[in-house]
C-alpha cells in the first residue's frame, strides 16, 4: 500500500479532489489550514485568515496500481497550481 501527501493551496483543493476521484483514489482526508515553513517562506496566521496563504494538506490511501493513474492525473495540477507531492509505503495496523 502506498501513502500520498499533498501540500498544497486551499484555493485549488476543488480541482485536485476531482482529479483524486476519477483517477480512481478509494478515499482521501483534507487537513485546511495548515502553516509551517517551505520554499516560498513562512505561512502566518495572518495571510491564513485572508485566505492569501492558507494551504491544505491531502492524505490519499491506495494500492500502487491506483496511485500511477492518481500520479498521471495530478502531476499536471500541481505543475499549474503549485503544491506538493510526496509517496511513502504505508501498513495497515
Amino acid at each position: 500500500m502506498k501513502r500520498l501527501d499533498l501540500l498544497l493551496g486551499e484555493r485549488e483543493l476543488g480541482p485536485i479532489c476531482a482529479a483524486l476521484r476519477t483517477a480512481g483514489a478509494p478515499g482521501y482526508s483534507v487537513m485546511r489550514h495548515v502553516t509551517g515553513v517551505g520554499k516560498g517562506g513562512e505561512v502566518q496566521e495572518s495571510m491564513e485568515m485572508s485566505g492569501y496563504g492558507a494551504n491544505a494538506h491531502v492524505i490519499v490511501f491506495c494500492e500502487a496500481e491506483v496511485l500511477e493513474q492518481i500520479r498521471a492525473a495530478l502531476l499536471p495540477l500541481l505543475n499549474y497550481y503549485g503544491g506538493v507531492g510526496f509517496v511513502s509505503d504505508a501498513q495497515p495496523l
